[in-house]
């Protein structure tokens, strides 16, 4: 089916965009805390930002995160992130270590998604939408811009490459400068999401950007993410809130569609 990705039950690209929240925290106990807040916040998908993880090198001790992580979470979808120190996270590591890091995290059996930044070398990506697909694990391509907007064509061209390159679902997140910045992305969304085969996730960071956190079922965007305590990027709000949001937006969507 076009633009749905199925992971647990969950349809990411159908009807309300799904509702992630990341689990952070430097230690076990805070990330599991952050995982109850998450699982009580009835998330659709939740994303634990392993590069917060103080013990992240110690394949050893994410291993045993993971597996509690998905008692806690049961049957809720878990993506497994490293971002890196280039594109806004925590840590700094080698391609070389980053293809290892998610090729372990896959091979565990407890992650439904991993999150792959595509400004690596071809290969990193390659690998990693490889391992994933032998056991059926999906892969969100990601890349992050916490200085500007690129231009709609660009932010486009990104997208493209990603469902070009294996990815199962593409994302793109972006600071915007001025009002106009956002326009650009939802307009870069809509263009992306009719013309693509894949879930398409955008967003614009920080105060202005908020719209864009909204408004995705208008514009094309299939998941948004909010908070249950800490946030992992700048302008993500309450998940309590969004859903209400969400929900008053597609209620007034069906009204609209069935009164043409």
């Amino acid at each position: 089916m076009r633009n749905i990705v199925e992971v647990r039950g969950v349809k990411i690209g159908a009807g309300i965009p799904k509702i992630c929240i990341p689990i952070v925290g430097k230690t076990k106990e805070e990330i599991f805390a952050s995982a109850n807040r998450a699982k009580e916040a009835f998330c659709d998908v939740a994303e634990w930002r392993a590069d917060w993880f103080d013990e992240v090198f110690d394949f050893a001790e994410v291993e045993m995160v993971l597996q509690k992580l998905r008692v806690i979470l049961a049957e809720i979808p878990l993506l497994v992130t490293f971002r890196t120190k280039n594109e806004g996270g925590e840590k700094a590591i080698s391609p070389e270590d980053y293809i290892i890091f998610n090729q372990n995290v896959i091979k565990t059996g407890y992650a439904d998604l991993v999150d792959a930044e595509i400004f690596f070398a071809d290969d990193v990506l390659k690998k990693i939408v490889s391992k994933a697909h032998s056991v059926g694990v999906k892969v969100i391509a990601s890349n992050h811009d916490f200085s500007k907007t690129p231009q709609k064509e660009e932010l486009v061209r990104r997208l493209k490459d990603m469902e070009e390159r294996g990815a199962d679902i593409a994302k793109i997140a972006v600071m915007p400068e001025y009002k106009k910045d956002l326009l650009t992305l939802l307009a870069a969304t809509e263009c992306a999401a009719e013309e693509m085969q894949i879930p398409v996730v955008t967003m614009s960071m920080g105060e202005i950007g908020l719209l864009s956190r909204l408004s995705g079922e208008i514009f094309g965007s299939a998941l948004t993410f909010g908070t249950a305590g800490a946030a992992s990027a700048p302008g993500q709000m309450d998940a309590v809130e969004l859903r209400k949001i969400l929900t008053i937006i597609h209620k007034n969507s069906e009204k609209e569609q069935i009164n043409g």
